[in-house]
């Protein structure tokens, strides 16, 4: 994030925060290496929820401090936790963004090889009439924006987004 002030160095304190955003996103990035390391020996199964946020057409993306792929806010759905309830506390933990939990609806349910894993996504998704404030935590999560699927497709994206947008845009189009 940038400093807004009009000085023209940086103060102890964003200096400083910009420092432990560092150590952050470098800790994400090694802790991932070693998960698809494991995941290389073992091929676990693994399953996530990820939520689709759409306003006017255009989708909330995100982009994790960790991987090259954009994706949806999201992350791993605990043992005995519904898969919409993960997805409603990842949506709150990444962009700080809160929807009810009525208002959200599976709308895809696959499973993948993806990253050394057998990886089970649960897309739910949910239309907001106004565009949603949020706030990236700039450490696991480092840029968020609503974009066209077009604007989306054009960006290395995670192969399950890929086949939830080709399905949406199929269903719609019948």
């Amino acid at each position: 994030m940038t400093d807004s002030s009009s000085s023209s160095a940086p103060s102890p304190s964003s200096a400083l925060g910009a420092v432990v955003d560092l150590g952050f996103r470098t800790a994400y990035k090694v802790a991932h290496r070693m998960l698809r390391a494991y995941w290389g020996v073992r091929n676990p199964s693994t399953h996530g929820a990820l939520v689709a946020v759409w306003h006017d057409g255009k989708l909330l993306l995100v982009k994790n401090s960790y991987r090259r792929h954009y994706t949806l806010p999201g992350g791993y759905v605990r043992p005995t936790e519904a898969a919409v309830v993960a997805a409603q506390r990842e949506l709150i933990e990444e962009v700080r963004l809160r929807v009810p939990l009525d208002r959200l609806r599976v709308a895809y349910d696959r499973t993948h090889p993806f990253e050394n894993r057998q990886d089970r996504v649960t897309i739910v998704e949910v239309e907001v009439d106004q565009p949603p404030r949020f706030n990236v935590d700039n450490r696991e999560v480092v840029w968020a924006g609503f974009e066209t699927p077009e604007q989306i497709r054009r960006r290395p994206i995670v192969p399950h987004l890929e086949e939830y947008l080709r399905e949406r845009e199929a269903e719609r189009e019948s």
